[in-house]
């Protein structure tokens, strides 16, 4: 996080005339307003939904409007789906009787997924705090990486430990910053269209766009919400610009993942995937980072001692 963020933070120094401590807390705090203060939100917002949710059910105050024309002609889930909505519609407490399975493992996943959230906030409020720490003392850590690299790789090594910082600043425009614009483009159509509950789909997207799935599991089943819902006019444009934040990502990545840096794209990728896959969101930059030395080094490797043209020229 302090490589990816050091940019700013060096603006923000330059723009304060040289305090790295003043401008290592305002970073600070910026990232806690911009990254962890929302998450908290909407942790207290899906909170107090579902006990709202639970207080109803209890007094037997909840209603299930009537499902929309149409909707049994969908393929495949129409008809059922139909039937159990029209159920919920005018006996609420029959149609969670005969969903009562898939109404226990949907409470199971949805306790194992607040609390670790909740865990996962804690965790990135902490790792914030720490990378604040880390840019006010930014120079000094800059010089010992530095001092490292060339003490394990010889004259190469300062090459190696700047190829290591822009490797990260690369992951976190090309996959943390796509996401997060794709996200932001998502969330905009969501409110404009009158989508419910529009932060919960949009924090969705978020997620599956840094975890690499995309946002076509949320916009398919929405734009088919608001084409039962809505006019033709706005369902039309919705679509059109579900369609637009879906391939964004196709677009916004080969821009930014591997902008200035002397390796291909997809070895940058690759390495982002399979450290997601192995060590989460963390994994992302660790491994990026380390198939791309990887990349070099094997490069150099393959470097040493190649004959020159001088020495395959035949000797007279």
């Amino acid at each position: 996080m302090p490589v990816a963020i050091y940019p700013v933070y060096g603006s923000l120094r330059n723009l304060l005339h040289d305090s790295p401590r003043v401008s290592a807390i305002l970073v600070t705090a910026g990232m806690l307003v911009i990254l962890v203060w929302p998450a908290v939100l909407l942790g207290g917002l899906l909170v107090e939904n579902g006990e709202m949710v639970v207080n109803h059910l209890r007094d037997g105050t909840l209603t299930v409007p009537p499902p929309p024309q149409g909707l049994e002609t969908w393929p495949l889930i129409g008809k059922p789906l139909a039937n159990i909505w029209n159920l919920a519609s005018v006996n609420i407490e029959g149609a969670l009787v005969q969903l009562e399975p898939q109404i226990r493992m949907l409470a199971s996943w949805l306790l194992a997924m607040v609390t670790g959230t909740g865990l996962a906030i804690l965790q990135f409020f902490v790792a914030v705090l720490i990378a604040g720490v880390l840019l006010a003392y930014s120079k000094s850590g800059h010089q010992l990486a530095h001092s490292i690299g060339r003490r394990l790789a010889g004259d190469r090594g300062a090459e190696l430990a700047t190829l290591a910082e822009a490797t990260v600043r690369s992951v976190a425009r090309g996959v943390l910053g796509v996401a997060l614009i794709q996200s932001l483009f998502a969330g905009l159509g969501f409110f404009i269209a009158g989508i419910p509950a529009a932060g919960f789909w949009a924090f969705l997207c978020l997620i599956l766009g840094i975890v690499q799935i995309g946002v076509g599991p949320v916009m398919i089943p929405v734009v088919i919400y608001v084409f039962s819902t809505q006019d033709t006019l706005t369902s039309v444009l919705f679509l059109i610009w579900s369609i637009f934040v879906s391939l964004l990502d196709n677009i916004l990545k080969p821009i930014f993942l591997g902008r200035g840096l002397d390796v291909p794209m997809v070895v940058i990728f690759m390495g982002a995937i399979g450290g997601l896959l192995l060590s989460g969101i963390i994994g992302l930059f660790i491994g990026a980072v380390v198939l791309t030395l990887g990349y070099k080094l094997f490069l150099a490797w393959l470097e040493v001692d190649q004959p020159t043209h001088e020495d395959q020229a035949p000797k007279s």
